[in-house]
């Protein structure tokens, strides 16, 4: 489903749709009320299918409207199917659906556009598809084929009080997306401003895949740096009180994805709540076959870097594998972030193409001189911050410190040397290798290091 079946060419500032004739023809809910509406899912309601609908709100501000979606209770058996969802230009809509207190639900082939809170407005977070709240059983979820659009997180699960744990969910061929026009100073801008974070965040869920993907434009400025994937299990705080010990974010494989024109690439860890509340865990995560391009510190207010690693005592984050990915940060490779009395287990960084960056692994800063990367040399911040790791074999683009500043059987190389068809500065290139490329057949699979080009554009065509 495109706005084309409501009669809409296109959107400003949005990817164009294919549309040759656009028509009106959706049947049409239209809320003219605030809070949660217009359409509520009573406790017990299950097999329901919507299809072929514009759910939208009036435009009204100072009228927020907290959900188009949601559930009341326990549901089960509900598939959103081929459906327009979307707020307005400037209103303050914060959520297109909610899937908490569901199991058994779809959201599939639709478009969701317009959710959004401003900077001072009365909402603070909004999300294209949200869950992972409540005392309720949470899942099986499938979110596939979708264009998701918000200008908090387009998916989250988590970030409120929970007893349970949602878990089997499925994220594939969907396009998350923020038109550049949000961003102050962009051509179209227009106050207020509205607040952004991150493409995907998940704090609490298990059993998660993330398939297949088109993430695009994240930037930092309000309470988050830009990063397009957070993985972090939190233990939130409410007035001072810890309301999810039990949250958990395990099991996480990412997958043939790419993100580009973001602040950062990956934000990884588990911390404390506010209040000091401990999560249950953060581990077991999978994340091969990435392109991550277009990664800019001033250009998108953010870290710059590819990927931030940090933990606390407890929940020790353990076995991350980042393997086969190619990134082009713009300003550090790694932000490491973890006591010196704690090291992280089982991290694996393997058969990948990264620019090294001004800085290539540096300290978060988080415990100063007592933090295990305060050093920023590669490879005693690798010694000091992981045990039983891996960080071979990868190359490592335009390295700003000899080999012997990094672990051992790394491999190093321009920008140019490394032999892609056309890496354009790190920017919408063509990383395809060379036949003559140093990196063809070097992974230790034998295959070549890098993300497998090939495989992933297949994995997302036509998602754009």
């Amino acid at each position: 489903m495109t706005p084309c079946y409501e009669g809409v060419a296109s959107l400003p500032g949005r990817p164009a749709f294919a549309c040759s004739s656009p028509q009106k023809l959706l049947a049409t809910i239209n809320y003219p009320g605030t809070g949660d509406g217009p359409i509520i899912f009573a406790n017990g309601a299950n097999h329901y299918r919507l299809l072929g609908l514009e759910i939208t709100r009036m435009a009204n501000d100072g009228m927020p409207v907290v959900t188009l979606i949601s559930g009341n209770g326990a549901t089960s058996q509900i598939v959103l199917d081929r459906l327009y969802i979307h707020g307005t230009p400037t209103d303050e809509t914060r959520r297109g659906v909610d899937l908490t207190g569901g199991t058994s639900m779809a959201v599939q082939d639709s478009y969701i556009s317009e959710l959004h809170c401003k900077v001072g407005g009365t909402c603070v977070d909004s999300q294209a598809v949200s869950g992972g709240a409540g005392s309720l059983p949470m899942g099986p979820y499938k979110i596939d084929d979708n264009f998701l659009e918000a200008a908090g997180e387009n998916i989250i699960f988590g970030g409120g009080a929970a007893t349970q744990t949602p878990a089997d969910i499925e994220i594939r061929f969907n396009h998350l997306f923020k038109p550049m026009f949000w961003l102050q100073g962009q051509p179209g801008f227009t106050a207020p401003a509205f607040i952004v974070k991150n493409h995907f965040e998940v704090k609490n869920a298990q059993r998660v895949l993330f398939d297949s993907n088109v993430l695009e434009d994240s930037w930092g400025g309000f309470s988050q740096d830009g990063f397009s994937i957070l993985l972090t299990p939190k233990n939130q705080d409410n007035g001072g009180a810890n309301v999810c010990p039990i949250c958990q974010v395990t099991d996480i494989t990412i997958r043939y994805a790419t993100i580009s024109h973001v602040g950062g690439g990956f934000q990884i860890g588990d911390g404390q709540s506010d209040a000091g509340g401990l999560a249950l865990a953060g581990e077991r995560y999978s994340i091969h076959d990435v392109i991550v391009d277009d990664i800019n510190r001033q250009e998108y207010l953010g870290f710059g870097t590819f990927a931030l690693v940090g933990t606390v005592p407890e929940p020790l984050l353990q076995q991350v594998e980042i393997n086969h990915v190619t990134a082009f940060p713009q300003y550090t490779m790694f932000d490491i972030g973890a006591p010196d009395t704690v090291q992280i287990p089982g991290f694996i960084f393997s058969n990948s193409i990264v620019t090294a960056g001004q800085g290539p692994i540096t300290s978060t800063g988080m415990d100063g001189s007592s933090d295990c990367a305060h050093y920023d040399v590669p490879v005693k911040t690798i010694e000091l911050c992981f045990s039983n790791y891996t960080f071979s074999p990868n190359a490592i683009l335009a390295s700003p410190m000899p080999a012997s500043s990094w672990p051992s059987g790394n491999f190093f190389y321009s920008t140019a040397s490394i032999g892609f068809v056309n890496y354009n500065n790190g920017s919408s290139g063509d990383y395809h290798l060379l036949s003559s490329s140093p990196a063809i057949g070097a992974a230790s699979d034998g295959t070549n290091l890098g993300a497998n080009v090939d495989a992933v554009l297949s994995a997302i065509n036509g998602i754009q």
